[in-house]
């Protein structure tokens, strides 16, 4: 297990309403980087202040804090963050199962969705939230049809790990991808995310507040965006809801 990283706090509740919400509460004092894990969560929320189910034995937590450089690049730490949660999978299962990333924010294991980030701004903080499926996952039918359906880590990889455990290993990851970030910039994020992508090469559909785009995914560009290839040319896209297309 690697160390946890110098200069990064963390706090552990038995109960919160959501980590988000509790480390938005700590922005105005914060001394530096801060990890918050919930074992309970009673209103944990998703993209687009969607709820997110906490199951018991299930992985809620966020960091926080006051990343340098232009607003701008905060939101490609989605991308940061997600290879940090596949690394942070693979050393809690020694590799088992196959995990893939799924733009624009989640982590799907053989095929189902296992966990999802949210990136929220507050004032000069950044917020990363995490949510991972460890123990448990929501009834197939709390998902749309075309989702990807849920999935946990104890039934697909026969391992299981507590939440306590699993922060672990999730901060160091994530500190070693930020100093990846930084000191090489996204180019180097970007073409790790691309090695490990879900349905590179194959037709989505990508569904936006006032239409639907379908397309074959081609790649990511530099800004983070979603480049998919219609009959129309090249559409970039910087926030959607996507979904495999079955045509």
């Amino acid at each position: 297990m690697a160390r946890w990283p110098e200069g990064v706090h963390k706090l552990v509740f038995e109960q919160l309403d959501s980590t988000m919400s509790e480390a938005a509460r700590y922005c105005p004092g914060l001394r530096g980087p801060l990890w918050i894990l919930a074992l309970e969560q009673s209103a944990g929320r998703g993209r687009q202040g969607r709820a997110w189910l906490h199951e018991p034995g299930n992985f809620a937590a966020t960091l926080i804090w006051q990343p340098a450089g232009e607003i701008a690049t905060r939101a490609l730490r989605s991308f940061v963050a997600a290879l940090a949660l596949r690394d942070a999978c693979l050393a809690a299962t020694g590799g088992r199962g196959e995990f893939r990333l799924k733009w624009p924010n989640d982590v799907l294991l053989n095929g189902g969705k296992l966990a999802g980030i949210l990136l929220e701004s507050t004032g000069p903080c950044l917020l990363i939230g995490v949510g991972v499926n460890l123990a448990a996952a929501p009834a197939s039918g709390a998902v749309e049809n075309a989702a990807a359906p849920p999935v946990n880590l104890r039934q697909e990889t026969g391992v299981t790990v507590a939440p306590r455990e699993f922060l672990e290993l999730l901060a160091p990851a994530y500190a070693a991808r930020e100093e990846q970030f930084l000191s090489h910039g996204f180019g180097a994020i970007r073409d790790d995310w691309l090695a490990h992508a879900a349905h590179l090469g194959k037709p989505l559909r990508a569904r936006l507040p006032d239409r639907e785009i379908t397309g074959i995914f081609r790649t990511v560009d530099e800004h983070g965006q979603l480049v998919l290839e219609t009959t129309g040319g090249e559409h970039r896209i910087a926030a959607a809801d996507i979904f495999l297309d079955p045509r």
